[in-house]
């Protein structure tokens, strides 16, 4: 099991990621230990249970010494987290809806046709393979998917809950597409992260059915804590950009996600014909460093914790595939 998480990854590579597991335990106990000595010191006390059915906004949660914490100050400093656990909910329960009507659609179609389910997946995507990558997969299957529900007008009745819009900031940042379109789509990136590797591909084959519609922006998010040569590609990503061949070099970038060292992130600003004296000392002087970190403190005030995180306009992708993707790009169109 410990293999199949760890795959072809060395022991250097996955080195921080054992500290950290093998910090963890003791660090909670710390911290629990530390908030007991906080709680007994400032004289804490629970008042009526947060989970409470028809609570009033006055109702008191905690005192903590002479001040109240009441329901309505408590959802007004947790008011991002709240709505984020309700978009959760709201999410995989329309997920687990669309999967049902999905099956349904697709056992339909194929008695319609004389077939079974099987055999219309096989038609309409196993066969139609090319390259048998998973963003292929996935664009295939988005297409039968849309093309059933419209065939067979099935729609998902769940009411929306509505979602926190935040002010993305996008200057200074790689783009590209309508600087003037009416959604602009930003990305936040980890050149190292399995994940943003495998969604990228997917992503701009869903913006390619918008073209002229949006602008699309990338901002770093290295996750060093466990991808040791993650802030060094995000350096060199911004190296190509300041020799305008960012998205061509981020392209190299996530088909090699094992090969991130200085040599080889050299190596492939060479294969785009960069100016190799200019871009390496912008990698060795870290140039670049001090817009990455803005990046990371920027993201964290929207709430990013982790890669990819995709904006439409502000408003964030909760469990990103191409299906989603297009809801909240038509979303934004129709605004």
């Amino acid at each position: 099991a410990n293999r199949a998480n760890i795959g072809n990854q060395t022991l250097e590579e996955i080195r921080p990621q054992i500290v950290v597991y093998l910090r963890r335990d003791p660090e909670q106990k710390a911290y629990a230990e530390y908030v007991s000595q906080l709680k007994s010191k400032y004289k804490v006390a629970l008042g009526k249970d947060v989970n409470a059915l028809n609570l009033s906004r006055f109702e008191i949660l905690a005192t903590v010494g002479d001040k109240q914490i009441s329901v309505e100050s408590f959802e007004a400093k947790n008011k991002t987290t709240l709505s984020e656990l309700e978009a959760d909910v709201y999410e995989q329960a329309r997920e687990s809806l669309e999967q049902i009507v999905y099956s349904n659609l697709l056992v339909a179609e194929a008695k319609a046709q004389g077939i079974d389910a099987g055999s219309l997946i096989a038609r309409e995507i196993t066969d139609k393979l090319k390259d048998f990558s998973d963003a292929e997969r996935s664009n295939l299957e988005s297409a039968l998917r849309e093309k059933l529900f419209k065939k067979y007008n099935a729609r998902i009745l769940i009411k929306e809950i509505p979602p926190i819009v935040q002010s993305i900031s996008t200057d200074r940042q790689p783009s590209r597409g309508n600087a003037n379109a009416p959604v602009t789509v930003v990305m936040f990136t980890d050149f190292q992260c399995p994940a943003c590797a495998a969604v990228h591909p997917v992503l701009q084959e869903v913006l390619k059915s918008y073209a002229g519609k949006i602008r699309f922006i990338v901002r770093d998010f290295p996750l060093t804590q466990i991808h040791k040569n993650a802030f060094q590609a995000a350096l060199a990503a911004n190296a190509a950009d300041a020799q305008g061949k960012f998205f061509e070099y981020v392209e190299i970038l996530y088909q090699n996600q094992a090969k991130l060292d200085d040599e080889s992130l050299i190596q492939y600003a060479s294969q785009l014909g960069l100016d190799l004296k200019r871009f390496e000392a912008d990698l060795k002087s870290k140039r670049f460093a001090p817009d990455i970190e803005r990046d990371l403190a920027d993201g964290k005030t929207y709430g990013t914790t982790g890669t990819p995180t995709i904006y439409v306009n502000g408003v964030k992708i909760r469990a990103f595939s191409a299906e989603n993707a297009k809801r909240a790009i038509e979303r934004a169109l129709k605004k």
